[in-house]
């Protein structure tokens, strides 16, 4: 009797012990969970229609991931071998699956990549194939995507063929876009495939749930089949479009977000805080100069070098970054943003190296100078001009503002209206070398100066300006094709290119883009690049 009696007891000991631990699991679970806000709802999840992947990185993985300050980590590449010219890259795949628990396999890259190439896919990102074999010759419509340079001689090997090396071919490849994706689900799903997050596979650490195309609310929830999930933490994500700082920091002190965006006043008001978290991003604001103008007259104006430094040394940065946005954005030394790309020999930053004096410094009595002998170069007494803007978001509207202003101030006889507009719209003028300054910027997709550096060259579809220098082409030319397998030789061709293109202000650089935030003490292990994937929850957790 007394040994039925201490079983009984033990059994009951034993069940309570296990709800406990079923309670702290429950517990630490629940605890797990982000909340997160979105300045607009996603516009898809297709990888290969996608116009940014700064989330969707979380959701779907390529041969790497992209760990911090930008290097690649293991993603479902196992290893990886390059040919000595750098032009045949062999990638092992490791044991990984998708979502619904079916094998990845090496065909699903070449399944993916052949998709994405497809002219009806429209694909936006499909310059980024560029010097992989055949794909300028698809995008061009010259050949069919069935040609691009990828093939799988077996379930888990990739073969990539390059028409030339890529220096930065490794960080590519951890852009989602070149990721895979499941012939069978797209067949099964057809025209429905990526329209709601369950006419989708993931293969990722988490999957998109209630994502139903065009809904405020979404959530990012751990993946079990990802291989490697024994290292999230996380269980969920939620997701909430907030339209504005106002509204986040009312939730944020409600304890419903984890993290929020803050407005000019407000990083005034919580700079000190704790709280407070600058995340830099390698968007360069810049005034393009339309080389091509419809007027003659204002043509020969902006293809003058004087005037455009005239126009560069006019501005002060320095007050429109802490004033006037009053957000953190940084100084700019030229057109890479720093923070992006260090030089392979000195670990210099790229963006220090590209500095040419007198040129993006606040320097009113040379840009007076300058003015004055472009008037005269050009038999100009005064000059009209207008700047091109988009009116969509507000720091564009005040910079446009600003530069109206600046310019009125210290240089005598330039006037410059604002022609502000929605930003489709204005995208669409500029395609059409409608403007003659137009407010723009760019971010880099990956973590190398090329990302900025392809756009100047003559002809390229992102040149909206129509700049245009030989030696320029050339540098970049020799970087992309002779010096592409020597690291050294490619970042001083690079360097090159880039001090040309300031000393020419061929565009004019205003500020590098900094979004600051309020992030709860609680939440650890973000890992925030400044280009592609710029947000990753692999490792994230709250303490």
């Amino acid at each position: 009797m007394k040994w039925k009696r201490y079983s009984v007891i033990s059994f009951l000991a034993g069940i309570l012990l296990l709800l406990t631990a079923c309670g702290q699991q429950n517990s630490a679970n629940q605890k797990q969970v982000l909340n997160l806000s979105a300045t607009a709802p996603l516009d898809t999840i297709d990888i290969s229609k996608s116009t940014g992947y700064g989330q969707t990185g979380n959701v779907f993985e390529s041969f790497y991931r992209l760990g911090k300050k930008g290097k690649p980590t293991a993603g479902l590449a196992k290893s990886a071998q390059v040919s000595a010219d750098g032009k045949t890259w062999t990638f092992k795949l490791r044991k990984a699956n998708w979502s619904n628990g079916d094998r990845i396999t090496a065909q699903d890259f070449v399944y993916s990549w052949r998709r994405t190439l497809k002219p009806q896919t429209k694909s936006p990102y499909a310059y980024l194939f560029s010097g992989i074999k055949n794909a300028d010759a698809i995008i061009a419509g010259k050949k069919s995507a069935d040609q691009i340079g990828i093939s799988a001689p077996n379930q888990q090997t990739v073969v990539v063929k390059l028409d030339k090396p890529i220096a930065y071919f490794k960080v590519l490849m951890a852009y989602p876009l070149f990721g895979p994706q499941d012939q069978k689900v797209v067949k099964k799903y057809g025209k429905k495939y990526g329209t709601r997050s369950q006419y989708m596979v993931y293969s990722g650490p988490f999957v998109i749930k209630d994502w139903n195309g065009t809904g405020n609310k979404w959530e990012f929830v751990k993946n079990p089949h990802y291989w490697d999930h024994k290292v999230v933490r996380l269980q969920q994500i939620n997701y909430t479009v907030v339209e504005n700082p106002t509204t986040g920091h009312e939730l944020y002190q409600q304890n419903k977000l984890d993290m929020t965006p803050l407005s000019n006043q407000q990083v005034k008001n919580y700079r000190q805080s704790a709280q407070f978290k600058a995340y830099p991003y390698s968007y360069i604001s810049y005034l393009a100069y339309n080389f091509k103008d419809h007027n003659s007259q204002k043509r020969q104006a902006l293809n003058n070098r004087n005037l455009r430094l005239a126009l560069s040394l006019a501005i002060d940065r320095q007050v429109l970054t802490k004033k006037v946005l009053g957000d953190g954005s940084y100084l700019p030394k030229g057109f890479v943003a720093k923070g992006l790309a260090d030089d392979p020999q000195t670990g210099k930053d790229f963006a220090d190296q590209q500095a040419v004096k007198n040129t993006v410094a606040y320097q009113p009595a040379l840009a007076k100078k300058y003015w004055k002998k472009a008037l005269q170069e050009t038999g100009l007494k005064q000059l009209k001009l207008t700047l091109l803007a988009s009116n969509d978001d507000n720091s564009s509207s005040v910079v446009a503002q600003y530069l109206q202003s600046q310019y009125a101030k210290v240089l005598p006889g330039l006037s410059i209206t604002i022609r502000s507009v929605p930003g489709n719209n204005a995208l669409q003028k500029a395609q059409k070398g409608d403007f003659d300054l137009y407010l723009s910027g760019w971010g880099g997709d990956f973590n190398d100066p090329i990302t900025f550096l392809q756009i100047p060259v003559t002809g390229t579809s992102y040149n909206y300006g129509n700049y245009s220098n030989t030696k320029y082409d050339e540098l970049i030319q020799q970087a992309q094709n002779q010096d592409a397998n020597h690291a050294n030789q490619r970042w001083q061709d690079l360097v090159a290119a880039a001090r040309i293109f300031n000393q020419d202000q061929g565009v004019t650089p205003i500020y590098q883009q900094v979004t600051s935030y309020l992030q709860k003490s609680d939440v650890k292990g973000i890992i925030h690049n400044t280009a592609g994937t710029q947000w990753n929850y692999k490792y994230a957790y709250k303490k």
